[in-house]
């Protein structure tokens, strides 16, 4: 029982690392990326503060996730 809790928490951990990894901006690099930076400057640029709040947030589900996967294997 508890176990199968474990694992539906380490889903949703996975789950929201996933989306959280999707969420932040790319680094912008290359021709391609040179032509989006342009733009990027010219209709208001990145949000600095949420980059940075979605890396902590990343940073955060990524530990969690690591834990949830030591102790499932940890409780064969």
């Amino acid at each position: 029982m508890l176990k199968g809790l474990v694992t539906a928490i380490h889903v949703l951990i996975a789950l929201s690392l996933i989306a959280t990894i999707l969420l932040q901006s790319g680094k912008s690099a290359g021709l391609s990326g040179s032509i989006a930076g342009g733009a990027e400057t010219f209709f208001g640029g990145k949000k600095k503060g949420l980059d940075e709040k979605l890396g902590r947030l990343t940073a955060f589900v990524a530990i969690a996730f690591a834990v949830t996967s030591m102790v499932l294997v940890v409780w064969k």
